[in-house]
């Protein structure tokens, strides 16, 4: 992709100051960077002008499209009345109104909030939450986590404990504490006959043996409901989560629920887990919560757990923190996401849009003979490439931009999870020009 000297030497500074998250900066010399100047709706335009249809929201973060008038409003409002204030013997009113609002949505099963600002931080609340509430129990012993084949957690060195992707992980085993991982329900492993709801069954029953001999040490078991994302979009029956559920209460394990990337309507409930019908102890939410505004991660728990914290003795209270903890700005833009949710009817609304989008990827890439496991939960849509050459995701990449799509393929799996706000026309754009990325990659 040719680049104005403008641009060419905006992306030299970056270069030159810049260490990109999550990449390699060498491959940088074969792939520019994009310049992204403004959005606009579920568009990213560049400092020459070229748009991309942002078909990931930005790695999963943007609900309702870029530079959105009604967060912005909310945002803006608050910014003339106060823009932070430490939460540690203060509070403030976006913070209580939001883990009111939480609060409700789970039907006032997880009725405390705890706040910190990305969701490896959250991740790493909910395990020393978890440990440190069976330590106030007296059963300091359980204090090991269980997590399930190929889950993705973070990349803090706590959340690594508990993150089994080998790229994230392996150049830091030495800084992490193990943990269990016991096998996926992903539902792609069903052998002739058997339905994905039977290999969930198989999965907890794997699950089962486990807490059968390590129950006494095992503090909780961490999941990512419905969808694996990190792993190349794993996805499962809710059956899995309904016997977790069974299977933690029988072997008193703590069960967290991280729906960082799976909540907030992308799996076509606001949370995942009522496609099962249960409530965790803890609940995660980040990325989409503030619509893709401002860094904000959320944990939901129990008034159960909250209370073996609640104590004259400091040590049994939950020490933890940082500076911008409950952000105002941060929670306002969260409370006007949650406005549209309520004023659009979002998860009504997405329903035929998700429909289109399936219909439209079946269309545009179903026959592919490469293809497989073309799968969708809510507005998650991916499929397999099978014998895709070396560097496949890298090229898919560059194709797909040069085609106005930003698409980032995990290994050989292509992806979207665009914002809710796609027309039909744009979800036939996505579907049809991802189907000729695909083609130009493999060729």
């Amino acid at each position: 992709m040719s680049s104005s000297p403008h641009n060419a030497r905006f992306l030299d500074r970056s270069l030159a100051a810049v260490w990109h998250p999550c990449t390699q900066m060498k491959h940088h010399e074969q792939l520019p960077l994009i310049p992204i100047s403004r959005g606009e709706g579920a568009w990213l335009f560049d400092m020459d002008g070229r748009r991309y249809l942002d078909g990931i929201s930005s790695w999963w973060v943007n609900l309702f499209g870029h530079a959105n008038p009604r967060i912005g409003t909310a945002l803006k409002a608050q910014l003339d009345t106060l823009e932070h204030v430490m939460l540690a013997g203060f509070t403030h009113a976006p913070v209580v109104e939001l883990s009111e609002r939480l609060a409700a949505l789970t039907g006032h099963q997880l009725g405390h909030a705890f706040y910190a600002s990305d969701g490896a931080s959250a991740t790493e609340i909910a395990l020393k939450m978890s440990v440190h509430y069976w330590r106030n129990l007296g059963r300091p012993g359980k204090n090991r986590f269980l997590s399930l084949a190929g889950s993705y957690h973070g990349e803090t060195v706590g959340a690594l404990a508990v993150t089994d992707v080998a790229l994230f992980r392996d150049a830091y085993a030495d800084l992490v504490r193990g943990g269990s991982c016991i096998p996926s329900p992903d539902a792609r492993q069903a052998e002739a006959g058997e339905s994905a709801a039977d290999v969930a069954r198989r999965a907890a029953a794997a699950l089962e043996a486990h807490l059968q001999a390590h129950a006494d040490d095992t503090a909780a078991l961490i999941i990512e409901p419905l969808v694996q994302g990190a792993s190349g979009m794993v996805m499962y029956d809710p059956e899995y989560l309904r016997l977790a559920r069974l299977l933690c209460d029988r072997y008193q394990v703590h069960l967290i629920a991280d729906e960082i990337a799976v909540g907030c309507g992308r799996t076509g409930t606001f949370f995942a887990c009522e496609q099962a019908g249960i409530s965790p102890d803890f609940l995660l939410l980040s990325k989409g919560i503030s619509g893709g505004y401002l860094p904000l991660s959320i944990v939901l728990t129990t008034d159960r757990v909250f209370e073996a914290f609640y104590d004259d003795d400091t040590t049994r209270g939950f020490l933890h923190s940082h500076s911008y903890t409950g952000n105002p700005l941060a929670c306002r833009a969260a409370l006007a996401t949650l406005d549209i949710f309520t004023q659009d009817d979002v998860i009504a609304t997405n329903r035929p849009k998700a429909a289109r989008l399936g219909e439209a990827f079946q269309a545009a890439v179903g026959s592919h003979p490469q293809v497989r496991h073309l799968r969708q939960q809510g507005m998650i849509l991916a499929f397999d490439v099978a014998d895709a050459p070396a560097g496949f995701s890298r090229r898919f990449f560059a194709e797909a931009l040069n085609r106005e799509l930003l698409l980032r393929p995990i290994g050989n799996t292509v992806y979207t999870m665009p914002p809710y706000i796609l027309s039909d026309d744009e979800i036939d754009l996505l579907a049809s020009r991802c189907a000729a990325a695909l083609e130009a990659s493999l060729g």
